[in-house]
């Protein structure tokens, strides 16, 4: 790699993490009780939180994983973008002023506050830390690949300056100090990648050349791809294509392909590909660019109808359940103010998402090369050196490396603090210190766990995670706030089912079962995409054990649905302090 662009990129990173650091020192000096650190003392307004919370919810998958399925899927990946940001009408509609009037100050808070149930407390408690772990691996991976493809480091250097990064801010502020840097964070992404987005659509539009039939996608000059892993691929013109390697389990040197169709090529293979050769693509992606264009191909599985509904089952569902997102709504002052924050969230994610989606069609035309191993993740920061290149292409390439850092750097922090909220009030005895001793042992593990598993596209692997959020979590909150009968038994019960039948698809698939062909059929597609099965299961196991149950519905029923439902100048909704 260039130097020049190793040291602008190095300055754009420095600065990004120093920023950082320092927006979170500054709200750091302002925590001094529990309160600061679980839920900065319920003193953010609804502008300034929708901010924080678009900052932390834009992850990983939002930055880097939305424009790489976008090129590698085409019309189905659409589906990502818009579950993600539809889910907040739910969360809007359905969770956010009732949750924010219980007085809860965590998701386990809210369970035992509804259920006066300790039991629900705990595998609440439980299920919060395994989905925020789950979700921090993505984006320490993330932070992995970024700087390995940027810099050439190793990759788990990138996954422990993250880590450190966020222990030390959380360590340092919690909830109060975050929330500074998470809003922050957020006008940094968006400009880090609106401003890319833009130039490079004004370079496509200008560019003539360009204007014709992109696809299949074809590389405009002479270029090399080195295949790290195995993969099978989809070989569309055999013109122009050279491999050395190995070849449907053969030996070969400087060998063209011998037909059209699917090859399997194995780990340490050079693809040759001659300027104007069509590109290759992993298997499962479209060809054609009717096959790109229109819906209906799914996601590189075998059952298409299958994967997108589950898709938006978890990405339209998954939101209600995400820990670090829904801890953001115990800051708000009011119920009001909640609901303002969720409808000010959806303007802001939808103005985010306009861009990623630009990048992923622009990616399949400059940076066709990246889908030949599946590894599209990279388009965004690959991206300005391919279309626009010299100075200006250096440029755009350090603000897009600043916004990445930036959107790992926000939502680790977030989750972190929902780990760290859990552990203390739930496993210590709730103390400042103890808040802190959480944070240091929540955010270590999660960075080792990231440099054990196997790496699926980012977008995959949160939505994964949505998964889980939306079997366990979400029919909690959902039946919890709007169904009297839900019963202590009933809520543990799904909280388990759903955990369990999630958390282990989830767990395969992180692992690599499912891309390393070990499972195929059905159980494959069902580990790959769970929701559609799982949610289903969780619901339905909550209200039948809450219904065989009905005998331990709380004597206090009345009350405390008057508290969540009952606007907060009727008199409800008191704060319901923890120890200082």
């Amino acid at each position: 790699m260039n130097t020049d662009v190793d040291a602008l990129t190095a300055i754009a990173l420095g600065l990004a993490a120093i920023a950082t650091v320092a927006v979170g020192a500054y709200g750091g000096r302002l925590s001094r009780t529990t309160s600061d650190f679980l839920v900065a003392s319920r003193s953010v307004g609804p502008r300034w939180n929708a901010a924080a919370v678009s900052g932390e919810y834009l992850s990983a998958a939002s930055f880097l994983g939305v424009a790489g399925l976008v090129a590698k899927y085409g019309a189905d990946a659409l589906w990502y973008p818009i579950g993600f940001t539809a889910g907040y009408l739910g969360l809007l509609l359905f969770v956010a002023a009732p949750l924010r009037r219980s007085g809860a100050y965590t998701v386990p808070d809210f369970a035992e506050f509804r259920l006066n149930s300790r039991a629900a407390r705990l595998t609440s408690m439980t299920v919060v830390v395994v989905v925020c772990v789950l979700y921090l691996i993505p984006q320490l991976q993330g932070a992995g690949l970024t700087l390995n493809i940027l810099l050439g480091a190793p990759v788990w250097v990138g996954a422990v300056a993250v880590g450190a990064i966020v222990i030390v801010n959380v360590v340092g502020g919690g909830m109060r100090s975050i929330t500074f840097v998470q809003a922050f964070q957020y006008w940094l992404k968006l400009t880090a990648i609106a401003v890319p987005a833009l130039v490079l659509l004004g370079v496509f539009l200008t560019d003539r050349a360009a204007l014709g039939d992109p696809v299949p996608p074809r590389v405009d000059q002479a270029t090399t791809v080195n295949v790290t892993t195995p993969v099978t691929m989809t070989v569309p013109e055999v013109d122009g294509l050279l491999i050395t390697g190995t070849l449907d389990g053969a030996d070969v040197d400087a060998a063209p392909f011998p037909s059209i169709g699917t090859h399997e090529v194995g780990a340490g293979s050079v693809i040759r590909l001659e300027a104007g050769a069509a590109t290759p693509v992993v298997d499962g992606a479209p060809t054609t660019g009717e096959g790109w264009i229109a819906s209906g191909g799914g996601l590189g599985g075998r059952q298409p109808l299958f994967e997108v509904l589950s898709l938006i089952i978890a990405t339209f569902l998954g939101t209600m359940g995400l820990p670090h997102v829904l801890v953001r709504f115990y800051t708000n002052p009011d119920g009001r103010s909640s609901r303002r924050t969720a409808l000010a969230v959806i303007a802001l994610l939808s103005l985010f998402y306009l861009f990623p989606t630009v990048l992923g069609v622009l990616a399949r035309l400059y940076v066709p090369q990246l889908l030949i191993t599946g590894t599209s993740d990279a388009a965004v920061l690959l991206l300005p050196a391919a279309a626009v290149g010299g100075l200006a292409g250096q440029i755009l390439a350090a603000l897009v490396a600043a916004g990445a850092i930036a959107a790992f750097l926000a939502t680790s922090s977030g989750l972190l603090v929902s780990v760290a909220g859990a552990l203390s009030t739930d496993v210590l005895r709730g103390r400042v210190r103890d808040f802190r001793i959480a944070a240091l042992i929540g955010g270590v593990i999660p960075i080792g766990l990231s440099l054990a598993a196997s790496s699926l596209e980012l977008s995959r692997t949160v939505g994964l995670v949505f998964a889980v959020a939306a079997s366990t979590l979400c029919p909690l909150l959902v039946l919890g706030i709007w169904w009297r009968g839900l019963t202590a038994p009933g809520a543990v019960a799904g909280l388990i089912v759903g955990g369990v039948s999630s958390g282990a698809a989830t767990s395969l698939a992180i692992a690599g079962v499912v891309s390393n062909d070990v499972l195929g059929g059905w159980p494959a597609e069902i580990i790959g995409y769970p929701a559609a099965v799982t949610v289903p299961l969780a619901f339905a196991t909550m209200i039948g054990v809450s219904l065989a149950t009905r005998r331990r519905v709380p004597d206090d029923l009345a009350r405390t649905f008057a508290r969540m439902h009952v606007p907060e100048r009727l008199g409800m909704g008191i704060e319901r302090l923890p120890s200082e």
